[in-house]
């Protein structure tokens, strides 16, 4: 479950730094208040993963996510160029997200968390 969230979160830290761009530095409005829903939808998703998934692997994973996703959606909506070492480092981008999620091992939740304290409660 924490891994579906990071990778979300991920997803969400692309719909933000889309939006930043469209905000022209906070000066319109409506990509701005879009932009700011994104970004702190995207960090509350991480904080949660990181309750289980080590932060150096979390961290490394939630920016190589939105990096990899930024920049292949700048190539398809913005027309950025598609050039052979452009593709390249994304392909070892992602070579090391999932190296990263491999060799990652999750630990516990915290014994004051939600989730355990529920578990502990039979829910």
């Amino acid at each position: 479950m924490q891994w579906l969230l990071l990778f979300f979160a991920g997803l969400l830290e692309i719909g933000w730094t889309f939006g930043l761009k469209y905000s022209e530095g906070f000066t319109k409005l409506q990509p701005s208040i879009i932009t700011i829903v994104l970004l702190v939808a995207s960090f509350m998703l991480f904080a949660r993963a990181m309750r289980t998934i080590e932060i150096g692997v979390a961290y490394a994973m939630f920016t190589g996510i939105g990096t990899v996703g930024t920049v292949i959606a700048g190539i398809i909506v913005l027309n950025e160029p598609a050039d052979f070492w452009r593709l390249f480092f994304i392909v070892v981008l992602i070579g090391g997200i999932v190296g990263l999620k491999l060799v990652s091992k999750e630990k516990k939740a915290d014994a004051g968390s939600a989730e355990a304290v529920t578990e502990r409660a039979g829910g």
